[in-house]
């Protein structure tokens, strides 16, 4: 029987000193107690009741390579023999710049940060210079961070009742407590793989708006992929009325391939937005475009500022993550689909013997696991209507099983996963779901 005495009494003295005791609110959100982690290696890791999991975590997205990859570790143990943050310019700055733009197709010259989140914040304003004017579309659904200017609820229950976008599009629910109404006024919040509501607010709009921010694949709320021709339209639209295309790939940036999202469609955005895997585990974002629009940093007319910008740890994690990726022309991308493709096929398979209606969203390796009588899982209407409660159930079942997956339903695969973590990974998946079809 698994036993979590540890982590609960740890959580409890944590409670003590640390607000809410977890340092990132989402992790409150583990049952039945947030874990407390004593070590980690490859796709798995070792709580401290001495229970080990196989990571579908992942720390939320950033450990493409996996726990402590050999290679990832010694370039960080050099990085810190040197230094870990000058606060001045150094090579690594240079080289892991150069590598982004070399990779990523919209790239003519990059910005760093230290979150997905600063880096929102970033593309943001710079669009906003850019163009002169105010207002962004976002869509319903998406996340791109927790900064007040962008952060709605999830999903807005304002958009939800109202059926869409009103004529002033001025009650979106702020995301938090604390957060200003007045944050939002900027923003116009619309369904995403909906062309005919995105032309409608564009062509209305479009003379006071700055940007469109769009995740290129719904990876927060479904790993819903974009409908054909919807991508295709908004880099159409965008490009007419003169706003900046500003393309989130905090998630699928470095998972999807080396040139994201955007390479893989083969549509370039005006900016792109990206972290998490990135960094493989050391915080690191970075936004990367135009040099048109990159250009208004150097000239002084945005401020972009961050102590810890471009440090040497981050610049070298960075470098250590591209080149891990690229080796074998970039079979790691091979290995990682694979993996997670064979996984979500015979999960299904499972589900489907056990006569539990159950939906799967793959690309690359990302999916998203949806307890739901539907079919398939297409729109964020439809992925509101899964089974929350029975999801939450089978994660928490899944940990008495050794595995440890994400309590919303996203599963990430890293480099570090094989046949042995899908085998062990099934057997669970079946047991589990037998005790739930009780």
């Amino acid at each position: 029987m698994t036993r979590y005495e540890q982590s609960a009494a740890k959580l409890q003295e944590a409670e003590t000193y640390l607000a809410g005791g977890v340092a990132s609110s989402l992790r409150a959100s583990m049952k039945p107690t947030p874990l407390y982690v004593q070590q980690a290696y490859g796709a798995r890791l070792r709580d401290v009741d001495q229970n080990e999991y196989i990571d579908y975590m992942l720390a939320y997205g950033p450990l493409i390579l996996g726990h402590a990859h050999p290679a990832f570790n010694e370039r960080m143990n050099q990085a810190l023999q040197r230094g870990s943050t000058y606060g001045m310019q150094h090579e690594g700055e240079i080289e892991l710049a150069r590598r982004l733009t070399e990779v990523l197709p919209c790239a003519d010259q990059v910005a760093f940060s230290g979150s997905g989140t600063e880096a929102v914040m970033l593309a943001l304003r710079l669009a906003r210079a850019y163009t002169g004017k105010s207002k962004i579309v976002r869509f319903s659904g998406h996340y791109h961070g927790w900064s007040d200017a962008i952060f709605t609820s999830f999903p807005s229950p304002d958009f939800i009742a109202s059926g869409g976008l009103g004529d002033d599009n001025t009650d979106i629910a702020p995301g938090t407590g604390g957060q200003s109404r007045n944050s939002l006024q900027d923003i116009l919040l619309i369904p995403w793989n909906d062309p005919i509501a995105l032309e409608e607010t564009l062509t209305k709009h479009h003379h006071e708006i700055a940007a469109v921010i769009t995740e290129p694949v719904m990876c927060n709320s479904g790993c819903i992929a974009p409908r054909t021709g919807y991508m295709e339209r908004m880099r159409e639209l965008t490009a007419r009325f003169g706003i900046v295309l500003i393309w989130d790939e905090v998630i699928t940036g470095f998972r999807l391939g080396l040139g994201g999202a955007h390479g893989r469609f083969g549509i370039t955005p005006d900016l792109v937005t990206i972290g998490k895997a990135l960094g493989g585990g050391i915080p690191l974002s970075a936004v990367a475009g135009k040099q048109d629009i990159m250009r208004l940093i150097a000239s002084g007319k945005v401020m972009h500022l961050g102590t810890l910008n471009g440090n040497g740890l981050s610049t070298a994690a960075g470098i250590a993550v591209i080149e891990e990726l690229a080796k074998g022309n970039g079979q790691a991308f091979v290995h990682m689909e694979n993996t997670a493709s064979l996984l979500a096929k015979e999960m299904r398979s499972l589900f489907k013997r056990q006569g539990i209606p159950a939906v799967i969203n793959q690309l690359g390796p990302v999916f998203h696991l949806m307890f739901i009588d539907r079919p398939e899982v297409a729109d964020f209407d439809t992925f509101n209507q899964r089974d929350t409660g029975l999801y939450a159930r089978f994660a928490e079942e899944m940990l008495k099983e050794g595995i440890l997956v994400r309590p919303n339903g996203l599963w990430y695969v890293s480099t570090a996963h094989g046949e042995d973590e899908v085998k062990e990974t099934l057997v669970a998946v079946e047991k589990v779901m037998k005790r739930i079809g009780q």
